[in-house]
């Protein structure tokens, strides 16, 4: 407002200084709009409109190693004849285990404990149990004749034998897995859209879940190997799978 519109002449000073301060007031008033309201209405909608899809991607590949664990287990009176006898007995295993190349062998028990037996509520000591276990992978073509081998050798116990891929296998297959994953969640997508009569437009997000090769189930656990079967021990593998999600959050 300007003041000489009003002079002071034809207004009293009281009402001259409060016509002044109205409008120096509204000279400072300050009004917050949202940036929100004032976005395009395309904008708007590509910020509020996504769709968030999950997809799912396996790939199943032979099983071509075995991963083996097997030992010597020996009872008797004495702890230094039963340590005596397992040391040497695995000894014997692990040479062979090495001169037919296997992988990853290391030593994953080994045990020595006293053996008791109750009587009328009474504990005698009746000797000591020794016992040495190793674990390694082998392919599983020859997984059979080292078992055999591995018997004659002095094991005398199977505690677990297990069927996997390679890592090479598994590297690989994780890649395809993500990939379909992928395309699933993709397909989702357009599917959902495509019914609404919507457009999908940019990918907002994307979050990989998981893409890993469940454990392989182990069998055989704690066979005792009595005697030694003329006919060669079968060890047939299967099949392992890599499993893979993926979550994509799309604008539309």
């Amino acid at each position: 407002m300007n003041p000489k519109l009003f002079p002071p002449s034809s207004l009293s000073r009281r009402t001259h200084h409060q016509i002044l301060s109205l409008t120096l007031g509204l000279c400072c008033l300050t009004v917050s709009i949202p940036l929100f309201a004032v976005l395009p209405a395309a904008a708007q909608e590509r910020i509020l409109r996504t769709i968030t899809v999950t997809g799912r991607g396996v790939e199943t590949i032979p099983t071509t190693l075995s991963q083996v664990a097997l030992g010597v287990e020996i009872q008797g009176k004495t702890a230094n004849e039963v340590q005596e006898e397992v040391a040497q007995r695995s000894n014997a295993v692990v040479a062979l285990l090495r001169s037919r190349n296997v992988e990853k062998l290391q030593t994953t028990g080994i045990r020595l404990q006293p053996v008791y037996s109750y009587e009328n509520n009474v504990q005698r000591l009746t000797g000591y149990l020794a016992a040495n276990i190793v674990s390694f992978r082998i392919d599983t073509k020859q997984a059979g004749s080292l078992l055999d081998d591995a018997v004659k050798a002095g094991a005398t116990q199977i505690n677990g034998v297990s069927f996997i891929a390679t890592d090479e296998a598994i590297a690989a297959a994780r890649k395809q897995a993500l990939r379909a994953a992928t395309n699933d969640a993709q397909e989702q997508a357009d599917t959902v859209l495509g019914a609404l009569k919507l457009t999908k437009r940019d990918i907002i997000q994307i979050q990989v879940n998981s893409a890993y090769a469940p454990m392989p189930i182990q069998f055989a656990s704690d066979i005792t190997l009595a005697k030694v079967s003329a006919a060669p021990t079968p060890v047939i593998g299967g099949e392992q799978q890599v499993e893979a999600t993926v979550t994509l959050q799309i604008s539309y």
